[in-house]
C-alpha cells in the first residue's frame, strides 16, 4: 500500500482510504490492545467473589437449616466463599429487602415472594425482581401444639380450638410469612379466631410452643419442628403430604385426620437479581 493510504482495486482506478497508513496502522494496534484487556475480563466466570446469601429468618429455623446445606454445596460448585448473613424481621420482607444487592442471594419462598405481597402494600421491593435460580426443597406444613394441649388428635384439636378461642394464642413466623398464611387458612376452615403472636422466624416461635407461651401454630415447613415432636417437647397433629413422614410415623397426613388437604405445600428456593441470574446459569457447571 503507497504511504499516502491508497489501495488498488485489481484494475480499477486507485482508491484513497479513509485513514493514512500511519493512523491506520495506530488504530488497529489499538484496538488489539483492547482486545487484549477486555478478553480476560469477559471470560471471567461468575462469581468473581464471595457472594452473600440473604436467609430472611433468625438462625436454627428451617430456611436458615436448608440454605447452609446448599449453600455449602453451591460454594464448591462456584469455587467462591458464599456468607450466610440472617435478616430478620417483617415476615421475611426485611431480609428480602437486602436482597437486591449485588451478589447477593436469598434462601426465599411462598412467604417472602407471594403472600408477603399481600399484606405489606408498600414493600421496598419487586417480587417479579428476582428470579429463581433453582428449587432448594419441599417442605409440608405441620399442626404442632404445646405439649400438654388437650386434644389427642386432630378432630378434638379442632373442637377444643373451635370452642376455646377466644382464649388460645397461635404463633406464627410474622405476618406474611407460610406460617401465618397457613395458620389463617387453617383457622378459616374450621371456624377460630384465636389471638395471633408473631415472632421473627419459625425457631423462635417454635421455642415459644415449647415453653408454653403460644398454644399451637402452623409450622411452615417440618424440619422446624420434626426433633421436637421426636422429643416429646411438643405434639404434632397432622402433615398436609401425600403420605406419613418416615421421620414421624405416628403423625398421620391430613387426609388421614379427616380434613380435606389444602395443598399447601411451601418451596424454599434460591433467589437471585434477574441480570445476575442468566450469568449463574451460562456459567455455573451444576445450577
Amino acid at each position: 500500500m503507497p504511504r499516502d493510504g491508497t489501495r488498488h482495486t485489481g484494475g480499477g482506478p486507485m482508491i484513497k482510504t479513509r485513514f493514512p497508513r500511519r493512523d491506520f496502522l495506530h488504530l488497529v494496534a489499538g484496538v488489539a490492545a483492547l482486545l487484549a484487556v477486555s478478553q480476560p475480563a469477559y471470560a471471567q466466570d461468575y462469581p468473581s467473589r464471595p457472594i452473600t446469601t440473604i436467609v430472611p429468618f433468625p438462625a436454627g429455623g428451617g430456611t436458615d437449616v436448608i440454605a447452609r446445606i446448599v449453600s455449602e454445596h453451591m460454594s464448591r460448585t462456584l469455587g467462591q466463599p458464599i456468607v450466610i448473613e440472617n435478616v430478620a424481621g417483617a415476615g421475611g420482607t426485611t431480609g428480602t429487602a437486602r436482597a437486591m444487592r449485588a451478589y447477593t442471594i436469598e434462601m426465599g419462598h411462598m412467604g417472602t415472594h407471594a403472600s408477603a405481597v399481600a399484606f405489606y402494600p408498600n414493600l421496598t421491593y419487586k417480587p417479579d425482581v428476582i428470579a429463581p435460580i433453582g428449587l432448594s426443597g419441599w417442605a409440608p406444613v405441620m399442626i404442632v401444639a404445646r405439649r400438654d394441649f388437650p386434644a389427642k388428635d386432630l378432630q378434638e384439636f379442632i373442637s377444643y380450638v373451635k370452642a376455646n378461642a377466644q382464649k388460645l394464642n397461635m404463633g406464627h413466623a410474622g405476618v406474611g410469612s407460610i406460617g401465618f398464611t397457613c395458620g389463617l387458612l387453617f383457622n378459616s376452615i374450621v371456624g377460630a379466631k384465636p389471638t395471633f403472636v408473631p415472632f421473627n422466624g419459625a425457631a423462635p416461635a417454635i421455642n415459644a410452643l415449647i415453653g408454653g407461651q403460644v398454644d399451637y401454630m402452623c409450622d411452615g415447613g417440618a424440619l422446624n419442628s420434626a426433633p421436637h415432636v421426636q422429643s416429646g417437647t411438643i405434639k404434632a397433629y397432622t402433615i398436609d403430604a401425600e403420605q406419613r413422614s418416615p421421620i414421624l410415623p405416628n403423625v398421620p397426613t391430613v387426609k388421614e385426620a379427616g380434613l380435606q388437604s389444602s395443598k399447601y405445600r411451601p418451596g424454599l428456593r434460591c433467589l437471585l437479581q434477574r441480570g445476575h441470574r442468566n450469568r449463574f446459569w451460562t456459567n455455573s457447571p451444576t445450577p
